[in-house]
């Protein structure tokens, strides 16, 4: 608990009270008998039915039952009842300083346990539950048993007294001194709140004294006088006009501190705990999000998936959305996002018969500035998080607030004023929520969310008692229980007096997981780009007829990447065993994708030919059969490869520059470029005495998710003050192949080497670096900075589905403190008067953009999290006790300069980009047959982001996105008819038909629209 500065809490009074506490808490419980232990010990979970298959050992209290983090086992508690011992409110408590999970005798999930030594911030509530009513069908003939599936984890992943079982015991409760221990422990938490010297804190603290006084002995007469003593403080009439609406959580991150695998079991544990409570406290509800972990208990628990399904039609739990996972919402594609919707709001829909009009995301490191769009048109209408509140250089200033996206669009949004998801539900947790509400002047309903998270089990009995009482403490608002969507109705009707955010939602934290584990981010790139281009090839084969359509392929590897989006594995925050088990996932996605996609182009193509799945024509160099071609192809067309032509006698490379007919490229003596002009306008794309493609190594102290951090002084700075050494170079060669003129490097930096081709294709206006870094050294950050001559005061940045511009500026905190930012496949630097440059990437999110220079993150090794505390204070340590590194090894990626003059915008840098990131691919095959004839769109600055069928069946869906700033006026020229839906693909309105099977569109900037073929 937090005290205010001007509490009377350290007192000799509150010591009296805190030991009274302990009294009562051991003294509700009567013991009847201890339980034996019998444990089957496996590495991996095993299912009930061979719950005896794993190496057996019988364990004593004070033993430790496991040796390994995520050992696995089955344990059986048994105990014969003592003559004349009633079953009726017979208990177990167990406390194995593991997880629990108690099955009932058919082996259903019905209760989950933790240790009381779990390692949590105690403020936010204690980690355990250590008891478990026995089911009637566990005693039989006078005798107990209990099984259990057990985890040799706590809630973050540590061994608590090195898994030694510290309790285990059949007992029964006396129901009158456990509800005074909860009247009693409000009280002082409540006192804690009080001021020093008030009238209120006097009268408390005599009522306190006395019940000390009463109590020194605990029976049932004194336990009876001491409530009724206290009973009064509860009856309060004297409320402020704010109301709190509370709901039950469980925040579960789908892999973290612990693998997939766990998480599964901490769902069943969480879940089985809420029905155990929902049984007890009629008044609860829970509310618990992504379908994807509903998912897994229904493969791996189908008889408490029914059981939960009946939950949520009765009320108690609500299912809250909408997306499949809580991604990371700086990183996925647009259309990613939007899988995120359709895959998540099915699920709900099709198994629960709801579909939440909510965005649920408490715990993401940032939310992007077309998110309000993608929301709204998605069928969203609120939206609700609490991250910002970790800001570390500015306060967020609201609580309640309509999220103006990029493009305009608007959504109520609110952030937890009790900054928590995680909320103890004490009085403390009331009168924070109270005091510090950013719109309490103009709102009375704000949001606590409450409960145990990181498969804590989510509340239990200690919130919902608090509960009962605290709402009627003197001053404290009264809590309505109920859902976050009856809140969001309450606040809505509010909500013309609230202010207006504008842009993203920027976190002051977390920047380095823009960057920290490459793998990843890279895998996670390849395989969006992989998604689409199969949709597209797969879209052309069926309706030539020549392939069906890999819908449940589709369907499964869509639902694998996105869960690999959630804002613990992309970010790169979650320990080495999540990227040993996932990457090598991503390889065997990409490679079932790219079979597909092979097969279904191959089928289409009659001879050597390319196919161009994105909207803008595309004519480029390409391989095949070891020999140079030229492929020119239009927007969403097919085309055979040609000849490759005679190349241009200004293609030059040597071991100081390279040169085509565009540009002029010169290297200094450390292989960095020092000069490129423009030979069209004679313009210099580097300020003079500048550097550029220059690689940074910088000292990193930071961990996977920050870079070091001054946190008490807000100081986000140090990393940048640090002194930067730049690698040292070894080799060089130069060399001129067909139509490329490339210059190899080779740079050492300590143990660690980076190999690059940069590259200068004949008609190329950008330069590309084609790069391989076997990188060695551990704590330390590789950057690489292009200086651009511009006096641009913003750039521009590629975020889903458009672009935000963001300060170049530092002359105010916010934006010094956005010391990193997030970019998707480009970033641009340039004026509206001279232009400026462009750089495309394959992979990387991580970017500083202040004054003139493009600094672009590219790797990040730092210790992997593990065995955190609730601050990640610590860090994974090998069997030695040293620490273990991430991103140590082979890098893989590709960036691109494209020096440009004042005509170039978006749609020409994303289709320069989706270029750079999708290289043409020729495909071989023999078959004479008529290509369908496929939509086409008429309009600048128009992308086809996503083509696919229909969630009906009926037709196909076309994802436009207009990536200006700009109204366009385009058309659908298309047979047949059309309609525009939202992105869920409901709500249709019929297009507008003009001559020639044109279908008007009219786009707003930066707009998603969405069309389906079939008409209505």
């Amino acid at each position: 608990m937090n005290p205010s500065p001007d509490s009377a809490a350290v007192s000799p009074l509150a010591a009296l009270a805190d030991g009274l506490l302990k009294r009562l808490w051991r003294e509700q419980y009567l013991h009847v008998a201890p339980l034996c232990i019998e444990r089957w010990l496996t590495k991996e979970p095993v299912p009930y039915a061979a719950r005896e298959t794993g190496a057996h050992a019988v364990v004593n209290i004070g033993e430790p039952w496991a040796r390994h983090v995520f050992d696995c086992a089955w344990m059986r508690f048994s105990a014969d009842l003592p003559a004349g011992v009633s079953t009726e409110g017979l208990t177990a408590r167990i406390d194995i300083n593991g997880e629990l999970c108690v099955v009932d005798p058919n082996g259903v999930p019905m209760r989950g346990l933790t240790c009381i030594k779990s390692t949590f911030d105690h403020r936010l509530g204690r980690p355990g539950k250590t008891v478990c009513r026995v089911p009637a069908g566990a005693v039989r003939a006078g005798r107990v048993e209990l099984w259990a599936d057990a985890a040799l984890n706590d809630l973050f992943s540590n061994v608590p007294d090195g898994g030694v079982v510290a309790l285990a015991e059949l007992c029964t409760v006396r129901e009158e001194v456990r509800a005074l221990y909860y009247d009693l422990e409000t009280l002082v938490d409540y006192r804690e709140t009080l001021p020093a010297g008030g009238e209120l804190l006097t009268k408390l603290d005599t009522d306190l004294l006395g019940v000390v006084g009463l109590l020194e002995r605990i029976d049932d007469t004194t336990v009876a006088m001491a409530r009724d003593c206290l009973r009064h403080w509860f009856l309060s009439v004297d409320k402020p006009e704010l109301e709190v609406h509370a709901i039950g959580h469980g925040h579960l991150d789908l892999a973290w501190l612990w693998p997939v695998r766990e998480t599964i079991r901490k769902g069943a544990r969480t879940l089985a705990s809420v029905l155990y409570n929902l049984e007890r406290y009629p008044d609860y509800h829970f509310g618990c999000s992504q379908p994807q972990l509903f998912a897994w208990i229904k493969e791996h628990h189908p008889e408490l998936y029914l059981k939960i399904k009946d939950a949520v039609r009765s009320g108690g739990i609500e299912a809250q959305g909408t997306f499949w996972v809580e991604p990371d919402c700086s990183m996925p594609s647009g259309e990613s996002f939007v899988r995120q919707v359709l895959h998540g709001a099915r699920w709900f829909r099709d198994e629960f018969g709801v579909t939440p009009d909510y965005c649920w995301q408490p715990d993401v490191f940032g939310y992007h500035g077309q998110l309000p769009q993608i929301l709204r048109k998605s069928g969203h209408r609120y939206f609700m998080t609490q991250k910002l509140s970790w800001n570390v250089v500015n306060r967020f200033p609201h609580h309640s607030f309509h999220w103006e996206g990029v493009d305009g669009t608007s959504i109520l949004t609110h952030m937890l004023a009790e900054e928590t998801y995680n909320g103890p539900a004490a009085a403390h947790s009331l009168r924070k929520i109270a005091d510090d509400y950013a719109e309490r002047d103009v709102s009375n309903h704000a949001l606590m969310v409450y409960g145990i998270g990181d498969g804590g089990g989510g509340p239990d009995a200690e919130h919902l008692e608090r509960l009962k009482r605290a709402p009627g403490l003197p001053g404290l608002p009264n809590v309505r229980f109920g859902t976050v969507s009856e809140f969001f109705r309450a606040l809505e009707r509010e909500s013309d007096a609230f202010p207006v955010w504008r842009g993203e939602l920027y976190l002051e934290r977390h920047q380095g997981t823009l960057t920290t584990q490459a793998l990843v981010k890279r895998n996670n790139r390849l395989c969006e780009v992989a998604l689409r281009e199969l949709e597209w090839a797969a879209y052309l084969a069926a309706e030539a007829g020549v392939a069906p359509y890999p819908a449940e392929a589709l369907d499964r590897c869509w639902k694998e990447v996105l869960l690999y989006q959630f804002h613990d594995i992309l970010p790169g925050s979650s320990i080495k065993r999540v990227y040993d088990e996932c990457n090598p996932r991503y390889a065997a996605i990409l490679d079932e994708l790219r079979a597909l996609t092979e097969e279904r182009y191959a089928a289409l193509a009659d001879g050597p030919a390319v196919f161009n799945s994105s909207s803008w024509p595309r004519a480029e160099w390409v391989r095949h059969d070891g020999a140079w071609h030229r492929a020119e192809v239009a927007g969403l067309g097919s085309a055979g490869i040609l000849p490759a032509p005679a190349v241009d006698g200004r293609l030059e490379a040597g071991a100081t520059g390279l040169e085509n007919e565009n540009l002029r490229v010169r290297f200094n003596a450390d292989g960095f470029i020092d000069f490129i002009v423009d030979k069209r306008t004679g313009r210099e794309v580097l300020p003079a005495g500048a550097v550029a493609n220059e690689f940074i190594v910088i000292e990193d102290t930071g961990d996977a998710w920050d870079f070091e951090t001054d946190h008490p002084n807000k100081d986000v700075w140090p990393y940048l003050r640090r002194l930067s050494a730049r690698p040292a170079l070894r080799e060089r060669s130069a060399r001129v192949d067909g139509p490329a003129a490339e210059v190899s490097f080779v740079w050492q930096h300590g143990a660690s080497e980076i190999r690059q081709t940069v590259r200068l294709f004949a008609g190329a206006e950008q330069v590309e670096f084609d790069t391989r870094a076997d990188w060695r050294d551990p704590a330390t950050m590789l950057r690489v900075r292009f200086p651009i001559a511009t006096d641009a005061a913003e750039a521009s940045f590629e975020i889903p589905f458009g672009h935000i511009r963001r300060s170049t500026l530092e002359d105010t905190l916010v934006r010094r403190a956005q010391i990193e930012v997030a970019a998707l496949q480009w970033v641009d630097l340039s004026d509206d008067n001279a232009g400026g440059a462009a750089l495309y990437n394959d992979c990387k999110h991580g970017f500083r953009v202040k004054g003139n220079v493009i600094d672009m993150a590219l790797i990040r090794s730092v210790p992997h999290p593990g065995n955190a505390l609730i601050g990640k204070d610590d860090v994974s340590e090998s069997a030695a006790g040293e620490k273990v590194y991430g991103d140590l090894g082979e890098h893989v990626f590709r960036y691109a300069l494209r020096p440009h003059g004042p005509g170039v915008d978006a749609a020409v840098l994303t289709a320069e980009a989706r270029a750079f990131n999708t290289p043409l691919t020729v495909f071989s095959g023999s078959n004479r047959i008529q290509l369908p004839v496929t939509p086409r769109i008429e309009g600048p600055g128009i992308e086809v982001a996503a083509v696919k069928p229909a969630e009906d069946g009926r037709g196909w869906v076309w994802r436009l996105v207009n990536v200006t700033d700009r109204p366009v006026e385009a058309a659908l020229v298309a047979a047949g008819a059309w309609s525009e839906c939202n992105l869920v693909e409901t709500a249709a309105e019929p297009l507008a038909v003009e001559a020639d099977e044109r279908h008007a569109l009219r786009f707003g900037p930066l707009e998603i629209k969405t069309v389906r073929s079939g008409g209505l």
